[in-house]
This record gives C-alpha cells, sequence and structure tokens, in this order.
C-alpha cells in the first residue's frame, strides 16, 4: 500500500509501479485508475499543481522554500515529466522536511527546559532518534509525540509511531 500511495503520488506510471510491486503494467493501471477515481481531489491537487509550477518556473513548501523548475521548459519529454515529478514532490517533501526541523527546534528546546534525561541523536528522513533509559522511556515518548503531532496545524492530523530498542534497527 506504502509502495502504491507513494508511486502514484509522484508520478510513477503503470510499468514502474508494477515492477515496484511485483504485478503485471496493467494490474498496476487499474490500481492507479482506482486510486485516482477514489481520491480525485488528489488527482486534482496534482494537476494544479503542476500547472502552478509552469505559469510560475517553481514551487514552494508550505512555508514558503522555493524550489525552480527549469526542467517544465525542456523540449526533451523525459525532463519534462522529471519536472512535473518534482513540481508534486517538492512541495510534500520538502514541507516534511520544514516540519521535522522546527520540530527539532522545538523537541530540543523542550527537552532542555522540563530537564528530560534524553539526547536527539539523529534525523532519518521523518524520524527522530533520542538516547534514553528505559526509565524515562514513557515520558521522553509523550514530549516527543506531542511536539511533533502539534507542530502545526493541518486539515489532516499529523500521527507520531515509536519504536524503542538498543539500537535504530531494533526500534523498528
Amino acid at each position: 500500500a506504502k509502495a502504491i500511495n507513494f508511486g502514484i503520488l509522484y508520478g510513477m506510471g503503470a510499468r514502474a509501479l508494477g515492477q515496484s510491486i511485483g504485478v503485471k503494467a496493467k494490474e498496476a493501471q487499474a490500481f492507479i485508475d482506482g486510486y485516482f477515481e477514489r481520491l480525485p481531489r488528489v488527482r486534482a491537487w496534482i494537476d494544479g499543481t503542476i500547472e502552478q509550477a509552469r505559469r510560475e518556473g517553481e514551487v514552494r513548501t508550505l512555508y514558503g522554500r522555493r524550489r525552480k523548475l527549469p526542467e517544465l521548459e525542456s523540449k526533451d519529454p523525459r525532463q519534462k515529466a522529471f519536472g512535473e515529478r518534482i513540481a508534486v514532490n517538492t512541495p510534500i517533501q520538502g514541507t516534511a522536511a520544514d516540519l521535522i526541523k522546527i520540530a527539532m527546534i522545538r523537541l530540543d528546546r523542550k527537552i532542555s527546559e522540563d530537564g528530560l534525561p534524553t539526547r536527539m541523536l539523529l534525523q532519518v528522513h521523518d524520524e527522530l532518534v533520542f538516547e534514553v533509559d528505559d526509565g524515562h522511556r514513557d515520558a521522553v515518548y509523550e514530549v516527543v509525540r506531542a511536539e511533533m503531532e502539534n507542530v502545526v496545524d493541518l486539515a489532516v492530523p499529523l500521527a507520531v509511531d515509536a519504536g524503542f530498542g538498543a539500537n535504530w534497527a531494533e526500534a523498528h
């Protein structure tokens, strides 16, 4: 489901999606068609974002960071298609990057203010890795969850999952 969702959202065609999820292109196309039938506003957003990117030559994240898209002016159809995929990807992934950075800044402040015995060690995409003793795990989790889920008020709620372990692999 995750491969289908991200593949479709970022403009993956039926052949590439089929290879990614191990089905024939025809079946992958049925997934794509069904996806947009059930979620027509997603199709409208994608189309609108690409059209706006063509007009303005760039896209922006929710927080205003810009990505210029000269690829949209290319005569090469592959370059133009690449630009369209970037036009859709950037507002989503760029905003996600903005949000995780804001959450990290707020968490660093909150951990310090509350004197929590933990250290933020690492960011991996939309994940944060903390070092924390088992005895403080629940308290740290609650602070992290609250800060990350409330980093911005969106029409769709942000949900935070947590895993625990002696290392990052175990925590998954």
